[in-house]
């Protein structure tokens, strides 16, 4: 019998109970490098095999089959096949060779690309890490694959579904910054400047032993949503972010440095002067289009000030302090800022006057009480979480023998020394 037929045969004798899978994933290791040398004769096979019962063996081969460079033609016939392989396959024997797995997924992606489609890449990838996943706190590889395939494809909101788990597992630090920035891309889209921050504050705060590529585009976007959001923005960064990055991360960004500053000093004339003399750094960037954000939140800002200093103010006099071309374009800066809930405010059409309101929340209507409750129960579970998780390192053997290692012989806190004596 042929070895491919007698392997075939095998995958489909093997795979009805554990035991059996565990016996046939030693067989398909030992067979890995016969499966690729005879790559060429392998598509065929995948005819023969139950995706959905032989998901371990149907896996090796067609792992082994799509190994090698795919023409854009042979892509409209793979494609298929993964998507289809993806949505029947069992977690359960797929776990078993979640390397094998990761590839398969990330040959997918590379051809829709190929395909310039890559949103028929979104849906299977998904459906790909929720089923490596073991928990969803745990991030895997094709969490930042499944979010570049949404970027591309813009499919914001789709990627806005798995930037809601609370992730505790990283397998490796890439995943971690891939997964952080290209996040935070999906919430620039999704005009979510918050969360968008938080998950590129993520990433430049991320430890790390020299700058890579990943934090530096970070902290630019980093400083464009700072503003954008708070108004403002601090070149210092936390206590807890690495020392490399807080010497290195700011060098590499200097025309956003400099935009931050001139963004500082709330002349809008400065900082369009400066937008358009620097236009060329910011679009070969990619980031254009943010920086005019910016701009435009200057604006905003300006209104914004005046809400503390004025109860009444007229279009014309807003239009001429922020420096508008005109009261209509002062009158939609105010509603847009009114619909967002940035100002509470009202305009008389009649004489053109804007009135500034306090906030009318209360905090005492049952959907606040219910959202404030539901924050407590979060931070609650979350502090629960963290200190499992400190328990846990503090009895980790490696972080043990390190901490030994590196602390100092005679640590000055470990004494109940006075710092003055009172006579």
């Amino acid at each position: 019998m042929d070895p491919l037929e007698a392997l075939v045969t095998q995958i489909q004798g093997l795979s009805s109970t554990p035991s059996d899978v565990t016996r046939l994933h030693t067989i398909l290791k030992q067979s890995d490098d016969s499966l690729r040398s005879d790559s060429t004769r392998l598509s065929p096979l995948l005819s023969q095999l139950d995706p959905s019962l032989h998901s371990l063996g149907f896996l090796f081969i067609l792992d082994a089959s799509t190994a090698g460079p795919v023409s854009k033609t042979q892509a409209e016939n793979v494609v298929p096949i993964v998507t289809r392989f993806i949505g029947a396959c069992s977690a359960e024997q797929i776990r078993l060779a979640p390397e094998k797995f990761i590839s398969v997924c990330k040959r997918l992606k590379d051809q829709v690309l190929l395909l310039e489609a890559p949103i028929r890449g979104v849906a299977p990838m998904f459906t790909a890490l929720r089923k490596l996943q073991v928990s969803t706190e745990h991030l895997t590889p094709l969490h930042s694959e499944f979010l570049l395939l949404c970027l591309l494809a813009k499919c914001y909101k789709t990627g806005l579904s798995v930037l809601d788990d609370d992730v505790f597992e990283v397998d490796q630090p890439r995943d971690l910054f891939l997964y952080c920035y290209y996040g935070g891309m999906i919430c620039i889209g999704q005009k979510c400047f918050q969360k968008a921050l938080d998950l590129l504050h993520n990433v430049v705060t991320a430890p790390m032993s020299t700058i890579n590529a990943i934090a530096v585009e970070a902290y630019k976007k980093y400083m464009l949503v700072s503003l954008i959001r708070h108004g403002q923005f601090s070149t210092s960064l936390p206590k807890y972010s690495s020392s490399v990055a807080q010497r290195n991360l700011k060098n590499f960004c200097q025309p956003y440095v400099e935009l931050a500053n001139s963004y500082g000093t709330g002349k809008i004339a400065e900082l369009e002067a400066y937008v358009k003399t620097n236009a060329e750094k910011f679009e070969f960037d990619s980031n254009l289009g943010l920086v005019k954000q910016v701009v435009s939140s200057m604006y905003k800002r300006n209104i914004q000030r005046l809400t503390q200093t004025y109860l009444t103010l007229s279009l014309q006099d807003i239009a001429n302090t922020v420096q508008l071309n005109s009261p209509k374009e002062a009158e939609m800066h105010v509603l847009q800022m009114i619909q967002d809930g940035e100002i509470y405010a009202t305009i008389n059409q009649k004489d053109g006057m804007v009135r500034f309101l306090e906030d009318p929340e209360q905090y005492k209507t049952c959907e606040m009480i219910e959202h404030i409750d539901s924050s407590i129960q979060r931070i609650m579970a979350l502090s629960r979480k963290l200190t499992t998780m400190d328990e846990q390192i503090s009895c980790d053997q490696l972080y043990l023998s390190k901490a030994g290692r590196e602390r100092q012989r005679y640590d000055f806190d470990d004494f109940d020394v006075p710092q003055k004596f009172n006579i």
